[in-house]
């Protein structure tokens, strides 16, 4: 059964805060993530922070979920979230803790945090929000344990993030967890993301690190050396999949890359190899095929690389 991303839009919703990870998850599905999107809100006739009105959604209560599953709650106006209209919602944040407890994942988009801290899931956890929130969210909920500077926080089935574009990491960090790196970074790509951002980490990954231009030609080159690292392959074929010649390739992927082409695969070899090694069922051998190598001598070089 799909995975559900159940969104809730609440009246004066930011509509960054939403699109962003909305469209995460259904360039996912597209690339064939078993997952369903579906909305819901409290109330009638909601409309974004900018105005843009939504159509009719469905009543929360409504909502058939399961565990596993995520809630996701887009952030809002801040005086709205803080008027009695919305604090009044005890049924709303009762279902929030309902979920919660039914093991559904909640994950909060900038001031959507605000949400969970009226719901009372976050008390003791950490967690953050907008910046120019941080301080705001702590003094009026002090059982909580605000970060500032980070970028998302991920704590016991609970993801807050700072909102806007980090929303969007945060979504593709989900993805990645939900699949995995290569599939997250298809996605990303998918939506002209080649520089992703992990919470509070540094990224470390030569899938992403070595992504941040826009020459398609060189992306080609670099998505099926990934896909296919253990054929034997020309620099002569690469250079034709990137519709250039050898000599012309070799100078734009070391331009846009700061790699030579061997460099790089060298790289994509020495990450797969640390990753079947995890298998112990692997010999040295079939690790060295799988990553286009003949001997057991050649892993061995290019993991003390």
């Amino acid at each position: 059964m799909a995975t559900k991303i159940i969104f809730l839009i609440l009246p004066n919703t930011h509509l960054m805060d939403l699109a962003g990870p909305d469209q995460v998850f259904l360039e996912a599905i597209d690339f064939g993530a078993d997952l369903k999107i579906e909305y819901c809100s409290y109330a009638n006739n909601i409309s974004t922070s900018a105005g843009l009105p939504f159509g009719k959604v469905q009543h929360f209560s409504k909502v058939n979920y399961k565990k596993g599953d995520f809630l996701f709650i887009p952030g809002a106006d801040i005086a709205f979230l803080h008027s009695a209209e919305f604090t009044k919602q005890k049924l709303l944040f009762s279902w929030i803790k309902k979920c919660y407890e039914d093991k559904v994942i909640i994950c909060s988009v900038c001031t959507g945090s605000f949400v969970l801290a009226l719901s009372g899931i976050l008390d003791g956890k950490n967690c953050t929000t907008h910046w120019k929130r941080t301080t705001e969210l702590q003094k009026m909920y002090p059982k909580l344990q605000v970060i500032e500077n980070v970028l998302f926080t991920q704590e016991e089935g609970i993801y807050t993030s700072a909102g806007i574009a980090s929303g969007l990491d945060m979504a593709l960090h989900i993805i990645e967890e939900l699949k995995n790196e290569y599939f997250a970074h298809k996605v990303a790509r998918e939506l002209v993301i080649y520089n992703r951002r992990k919470g509070n980490q540094s990224q470390h990954s030569v899938y992403t690190n070595y992504r941040n231009h826009i020459h398609t030609g060189i992306h080609a080159v670099q998505d099926w050396l990934q896909e296919n690292l253990h054929k034997k392959v020309s620099l002569v074929e690469l250079a034709a999949m990137a519709s250039m010649s050898d000599r012309n390739l070799t100078r734009i992927f070391k331009k846009e890359t700061g790699l030579t082409v061997n460099a790089y695969i060298n790289l994509l070899r020495k990450e797969k190899i640390n990753e079947l090694l995890n298998h112990p069922d692997l010999s040295r051998i079939q690790i060295a095929k799988k990553v286009g190598l003949k001997s057991e001598r050649h892993v061995s070089r290019i993991i003390h690389q």
